[in-house]
């Protein structure tokens, strides 16, 4: 509307400034024809009487030519002014069509995602523009398309939900008041976020920012590839900044920021209610009571949204593939060889297992997801204690969520994501954060919810 006032004030100066030297003109020339020809300063003879009359019907020519012209280049002054305002106009009215045909969208979705009942047509009415939202199902959820014209436009747009939840993993290792431990010569590939101490034994390396949170913050003996936040900073080694209250035997080849705020305390990454609506979703897919304990050991087993009423135990070279997720009423122990991995049908997906006890993992168990964002999500809701142990050579797509418990990594393993109330490194532990984590897809099971997946405008 600004573009549009915009233009039409330029439009009435124009045309009052082209007014003004029309008159100023027709006024010069009946002044000029007036004393040339006036009747009065020169009495005009016999003999010349036609050809005064003809001098005065020039004079009569001469100022419709005049004014003749003059309307055509007030026409010419104008048009380009009214062109641009009525494309600011059709501007202005396709802006609010934009507006209607998200907002209806988004009105279908978010209908959708919170399980609120809505028709598969819904038409919205926004600033005066109409917009129809239609939800049809694919085989990845819903597609709503959502359209809006009007006499100056069309605007139609695609919004995509697909089945699942997402979650961010924005560290690659969190913890709540219990903090980090590093020993021997474990490391951390990513950032590091911690509510607690972030402690090393000398030189271990985190390849990214540490934050220590609270007044009690705390890095120390640690070799930190990015900025160190914390209150206090102690014998390390720091590539980037450092923003601190205290800092003592460290070596800073950044900037150095004393006095800074103490960084505020964090959330772990998820929520009880997300983990209680993956159980309800993995109960919905029926229970396993018997046998107890379920024991698998050999050949490939796949297991849809399931809830196991015991302890489970995977060992030798069995294969649990996963079509959605898993809740153990008990513990779950991996050994030797075997697998867990996410079935292909769930492309890109990934799946949570959550488990009440504690969660041991040893030898050469492995995770494979179903593509390059897919990964594996073991949940141990235990509290106090350790809650998910470890060790020797277990690798692959594999998230680790610990938030009332102790999480020890040993040996050779690799994770590529670790939270929980407080985190153990020893031996050549690595995580290894990955950039896909910062946004993932965790598959409901058959009565989960759904998740934006995309938005295009199409028209």
């Amino acid at each position: 509307m600004r573009i549009y006032k915009y233009l039409h004030d330029a439009n009435l100066r124009i045309k009052e400034r082209i007014y003004e030297h029309l008159i100023r003109g027709i006024r010069i020339q009946f002044t000029r024809f007036a004393s040339e020809f006036s009747w009065h300063s020169h009495p005009p003879k016999a003999d010349s009487l036609d050809s005064h009359r003809s001098r005065g019907q020039i004079m009569i020519l001469a100022c419709l030519l005049f004014l003749a012209a003059a309307a055509a280049l007030s026409a010419a002054a104008a048009g380009p002014a009214l062109r641009r305002a009525a494309v600011a106009r059709a501007f202005e009215d396709s802006r609010q069509g934009l507006f209607a045909i998200s907002s209806a969208s988004e009105d279908s979705a978010y209908r959708k995602i919170k399980g609120v009942s809505v028709n598969d047509s819904e038409t919205l009415n926004v600033g005066g523009v109409s917009a129809t939202a239609v939800s049809s199902i694919t085989s990845e959820g819903i597609e709503i398309s959502s359209e809006g014209s009007g006499v100056n436009f069309k605007r139609t747009a695609i919004l995509s939900l697909v089945n699942g939840d997402r979650i961010s993993f924005h560290y690659g290792v969190q913890t709540g008041d219990g903090g980090i431990e590093l020993q021997n010569s474990s490391s951390i590939l990513g950032n590091v976020y911690s509510s607690g101490p972030v402690i090393g034994s000398g030189s271990n390396l985190i390849k990214g920012n540490v934050v220590s949170a609270g007044i009690n913050g705390l890095v120390d003996s640690v070799h930190a590839t990015g900025t160190v936040y914390a209150h206090t900073i102690r014998d390390s080694d720091i590539d980037g900044d450092a923003y601190f209250q205290s800092i003592s035997g460290t070596t800073v080849d950044g900037n150095l920021y004393p006095g800074s705020s103490d960084q505020a305390a964090a959330n772990l990454p998820i929520s009880d209610s997300k983990i209680e609506s993956w159980k309800t979703s993995a109960t919905g897919g029926g229970t396993h009571s018997s046998p107890c304990p379920y024991e698998i050991s050999s050949g490939t087993v796949a297991i849809g949204s399931r809830k196991i009423n015991c302890n489970m135990n995977i060992s030798g070279s069995a294969v649990v593939e996963l079509n959605g997720p898993l809740w153990i009423a008990g513990a779950l122990e991996m050994s030797n060889s075997s697998k867990m991995r996410v079935s292909g049908s769930l492309s890109n997906k990934s799946v949570a297992v959550i488990v009440d006890d504690n969660i041991t993992l040893q030898n050469t168990a492995s995770f494979e997801g179903a593509g390059g964002e897919s990964y594996i999500l073991l949940v141990s809701e235990k509290n106090g204690g350790d809650g998910i142990v470890a060790q020797n050579s277990v690798r692959g797509n594999l998230l680790l969520f610990a938030p009332r418990s102790d999480i020890g990594l040993q040996n050779s393993l690799q994770a590529k994501e670790a939270s929980g109330y407080r985190i153990r490194l020893e031996n050549s532990a690595k995580v290894i954060y990955q950039t896909g984590l910062a946004s993932l897809l965790f598959t409901s099971g058959p009565s989960g919810g759904y998740s934006i997946g995309s938005w295009k405008e199409t028209e």
